[in-house]
């Protein structure tokens, strides 16, 4: 008696998971953490003030007072970004019976969103000096790197940025980030007044910070109970200060940010919006549009270890 198998069988529905698996990562860390502020215009500004080197202060009895000189704050700014992406979609697709998700307008505008973001960590880590565009040149804001030079170190022949986002830093001879080399930046900065909270590096860099030693909760054991192996940096101790490593995938490889993250803001002229495009034709077009700044509040409170190899 033959058998009937399932290759034999015509007609046998396809089985397709209705889910869409996506291991793309989408954390904007720095992003995330940035305090967001109202900008209303296309170049953003604020200021910054510093305190005079203390100084012996004694005075005879009944003597007359002499006012001391004032030193002005200082004006500084940025210019807004404009972060666009668009998705177009023949209408016939919407009509289609489809796995993973309901509607595709939907599913490929929610992807271009996050994509986006991740195009907006990058440009404020970035070595970008700002940009005040034209008619016909985009703007574009100064990230991170044009922005941090009193406590910026690098290899032979770095030069940090001036500090006011009208340039970056000029990169140097990599060499390897070394424990005493980011405890010296974090002494620097605690010499300025500033209280780091958050290292942003990349993996590789990460992978270093792993590496130090002393008085830290850095972990690298066997649990008995449960057979795991904790190799992790929660918070790293130092006299000059306790900071979190983080590890973002859009710092570049050769830069370690030491940020006071309450000096830093993002000052959003159109926050991210989702619009519908006049129809062209027989599709639909959906825009995501954000225009923001990158406020560095005052540069001293943060460090830079650049020339990483």
């Amino acid at each position: 008696m033959a058998i009937t198998t399932s290759y034999d069988v015509v007609g046998i529905r396809e089985d397709l998971a209705d889910v869409i698996y996506n291991i793309s990562p989408e954390e904007t860390p720095f992003l995330s953490k940035c305090k967001k502020s109202k900008a209303t215009n296309t170049y953003h500004e604020w200021q910054t003030d510093t305190l005079r080197s203390s100084a012996t202060n004694a005075h005879v009895e009944g003597a007359a007072t002499t006012a001391a000189a004032v030193t002005a704050s200082v004006r500084l700014g940025n210019y807004t970004q404009i972060f666009k992406n668009a998705v177009q979609v023949a209408d016939t697709d919407e009509s289609l019976n489809k796995a993973g998700r309901a509607k595709e307008i939907a599913y490929q505008t929610m992807k271009i969103a996050k994509e986006q973001k991740l195009d907006i960590e990058k440009a404020l880590f970035s070595n970008n000096a700002r940009v005040a565009g034209s008619s016909g040149v985009a703007r574009e804001l100064a990230g991170a790197g044009a922005w941090v030079a009193t406590n910026a170190v690098g290899g032979a022949s770095f030069a940090a940025a001036t500090g006011d986002g009208t340039d970056g830093y000029t990169a140097g001879t990599p060499r390897a980030m070394t424990q005493p080399i980011f405890d010296g930046v974090m002494e620097d900065i605690w010499e300025a007044g500033g209280k780091p909270s958050t290292v942003y590096l990349s993996a590789a860099q990460m992978g270093v910070a792993l590496g130090f030693t002393g008085n830290n909760n850095q972990r690298s054991t066997i649990g008995a109970a449960d057979g795991k192996v904790a190799n992790l940096i929660e918070v790293y101790m130092t006299p000059w200060g306790s900071v979190e490593f983080m590890p973002s995938r859009e710092v570049a490889n050769a830069d370690v940010f030491i940020m006071q993250d309450d000096m830093w803001s993002v000052a959003e002229l159109r926050p991210m919006k989702n619009i519908a495009l006049a129809k062209t034709g027989d599709n639909t077009t959906r825009q995501i549009t954000t225009e923001l700044t990158l406020v560095c509040k005052n540069e001293n409170a943060n460090g830079l270890i650049a020339d990483c190899s």
